[in-house]
């Protein structure tokens, strides 16, 4: 079994910033993408950001040039570091990892961006 512990998420005032953090532990060989996505209310879950095991990233446009994803593979951590957040940016963020060919999500963590 995969056990994804998330931390980092918060109440901040748009145009601020939050670092979402994810540890994987449990069975990961095998690990390989890992990522983070989102979901507002009443909005369907998306994808923020992808990271590969060879460090390649993906980042879906809204998000690009403010939010930057890094992973730790010694420490099978995967981070979302987020900046100029917006009020549309608030949601549920999950963070989400493939081990060999299986998904596994997280709890998810609240980001609230409001002033």
């Amino acid at each position: 079994q995969v056990q994804l512990v998330e931390s980092g998420g918060g109440l901040v005032q748009p145009g601020g910033s939050l670092r979402l953090s994810c540890a994987a532990t449990g069975s990961i060989f095998g690990l390989s993408r890992m990522g983070w996505y989102r979901q507002a209310v009443g909005k369907q879950r998306e994808l923020v950001a992808t990271i590969t095991s060879d460090g390649s990233t993906n980042y879906v446009d809204s998000v690009r040039g403010r939010f930057t994803i890094s992973r730790d593979r010694a420490k099978n951590t995967v981070d979302l570091q987020m900046n100029s957040l917006k009020p549309g940016d608030t949601a549920v963020y999950y963070c989400n990892v493939q081990v060999l060919g299986d998904f596994f999500w997280g709890q998810g963590t609240q980001v609230t961006v409001s002033s």
